[in-house]
């Protein structure tokens, strides 16, 4: 059902008599009567203007914007005959309506007032043919969020004057419609916008029919770009359209700057990796897993989410990177979602939800995830409320396959249990220090550069063997950056320096916490019985539990 199919059936049912509309409010929307790409309120007013006739009531609007005077679109008449009799102007001297009505530009909370008792009037005059629908623009600038004692004495008027009018039986109870426009309700003063008589509907960024259809009147190929343009709204597009430069990598760009604009700097990056699960040295039983069960999962939609975990440096950003470029569809990397003003962390919040659902297919990559997502017992509310929706939108059943969650984490065992459960996190996949066949793999590798001796073999030299002990794919990779064009006695004189930090007992904590959590048993050990698994498994608990009694963790 569209937004205006809704907005419709609520005014005409009387389910609600105040109505904010939210999210893309701002974009142009084609109006099919006018045959024109209009804004919103025009398309509002063109579908919603109703002739009065015998058995039914017509329609009156009442168009508020900032900066300008109330605006009528109907029989002014009547409402100055409506005007003049419920107020009882009796001589010239008294203003008329058209008058006040000129005077509401100059004054916000004096048009508010007017507005309020042009609805009082309508409910009193008793030959009125019409009901009123008014429209405010910005409502959140008019009325925003803020402490009542930080308010301004005009604001605070402001929404005495709307919480009086919204809350008053007999408007409730009425004919009389407003609606309200502000990009979030959460933006709008929590008086008003908590009231439980207050409906809010979301007007969502086009669809790829609607791009499609705006895109054909600039004589492109439409299709395409209509398909690659999703999280554009219909003024971005026409921005991209305009520039004439209609290449894939234009529109990626103008997608990207969009949505980091609508967004904000430093919540959201856009991720390309350039190697896959063929650059990925060792990791042999991951790898094998990721292909055959992960991304066709990702990609048919059975699997919603995975968390990766594993010790620090044991390479998961790069594995899970190789992962987001064999998917092959847009990765966008969440950085942080929080803002340190006032209500503007749910607002960022709808931006993303409202920007992501316009996407065929994306995957949301999230670094350090435990310092991302806090809890819903704990925190300031501000942290509880984004920790509830983003745990919300997870497991949202009309975003599953569409929003694709790939979070990685050395600390697995911080991440909520919320979060962890199936069907947000239906995988934990945990990434583990080199051994064996993936060990020789990453001797190999690192040693590339090397200058050996003909017959020596790297899996059969104890003191190389013996200098990387307990190395982790980071720890190779540094070592390897250094050996390249040196024979082996350099390189072995420069291992023999090289000690690694005293993170050996954090790393181990941090390895049995992946493994306790993972979430398939063929990822952590090789073929044995589910009974021997659990004894396994209660072990790892048990080194937990006596490395957290020595502060460890």
């Amino acid at each position: 059902m569209s937004f205006l199919t809704k907005l419709k059936k609520v005014i005409n049912t009387g389910q609600a008599r105040v109505i904010i509309l939210t999210g893309n409010i701002g974009d142009l929307f084609y109006a099919g009567q006018s045959k024109k790409w209009v804004p919103l309120m025009e398309l509002i007013s063109e579908e919603c203007s109703v002739e009065p006739t015998q058995s039914t009531r017509g329609i009156t609007q009442l168009l508020y914007k900032l900066n300008n005077p109330v605006e009528c679109r109907g029989d002014l008449s009547e409402l100055t005959r409506m005007w003049n009799y419920t107020t009882g102007r009796k001589n010239e001297n008294d203003k008329s309506f058209t008058e006040r009505i000129g005077e509401t530009n100059r004054n916000t909370t004096f048009a508010l007032e007017f507005m309020r008792q042009l609805c009082e009037c309508n409910r009193r005059y008793r030959s009125s043919k019409n009901n009123l629908l008014l429209m405010l623009e910005a409502t959140d600038m008019l009325i925003p969020e803020e402490e009542v004692s930080k308010m301004s004495i005009a604001d605070r008027h402001r929404v005495g004057i709307m919480h009086d009018w919204f809350s008053d039986p007999k408007f409730v109870d009425g004919g009389d419609t407003v609606i309200l426009f502000a990009e979030s309700r959460s933006k709008i003063h929590h008086r008003i916008a908590r009231l439980p008589q207050v409906v809010s509907i979301e007007v969502p960024l086009p669809d790829q029919a609607q791009r499609w259809a705006y895109t054909k009147q600039f004589g492109v190929s439409g299709e395409n770009i209509s398909a690659m343009s999703s999280g554009l709204s219909i003024h971005a597009l026409r921005q991209f359209l305009k520039s004439g430069d209609h290449s894939h990598d234009a529109l990626t760009a103008q997608v990207e700057d969009y949505m980091i604009s609508q967004l904000g700097e430093g919540v959201i990056e856009f991720k390309r990796p350039s190697h896959t699960l063929k650059d990925v040295v060792g990791a042999s039983r991951v790898k094998k897993f990721m292909e055959n069960e992960l991304i066709p999962g990702f990609l048919d939609g059975s699997i919603g989410g995975a968390a990766v975990g594993g010790p620090i440096g044991g390479g998961k950003t790069f594995i899970c990177e190789a992962v987001a470029a064999e998917l092959g569809i847009p990765v966008i990397t969440l950085k942080s979602i929080r803002s340190k003003w006032f209500g503007e962390t749910d607002a960022i919040f709808e931006r993303l939800q409202r920007l992501l659902k316009t996407f065929h297919r994306v995957v949301i990559f999230v670094d350090e995830a435990d310092t991302q997502f806090g809890s819903v017992s704990e925190g300031h509310a501000t942290e509880r409320r984004l920790t509830g929706k983003i745990q919300g939108m997870m497991s949202d059943p009309q975003l599953r396959g569409k929003v694709i969650w790939f979070l990685m984490t050395a600390r697995i065992h911080l991440l909520s249990p919320d979060i962890r459960r199936p069907g947000r996190m239906d995988l934990i996949i945990p990434i583990l220090d080199p051994r064996n066949a993936d060990r020789n793999e990453f001797l190999e590798w690192c040693f590339k550069g090397v200058e050996l001796p003909e017959g020596v073999l790297l899996r059969d030299h104890v003191e190389i063997n013996e200098l990387t002990r307990g190395y982790s794919a980071a720890s190779f990779a540094m070592l390897r950056a250094k050996l390249k064009g040196r024979t082996l006695d350099e390189a072995l004189t420069l291992a023999r320096d090289i000690v690694l930090p005293d993170i050996k007992a954090t790393r181990e904590y941090q390895a049995l916490q992946a493994k306790v959590n993972c979430t398939r048993m063929s990822l952590v050990v090789d073929d044995i019985d589910r009974k021997t698994y659990d004894k396994k498994r209660e072990s790892w608990g048990k080194s937990i539990k006596a490395m957290e009694t020595q502060g460890i963790g």
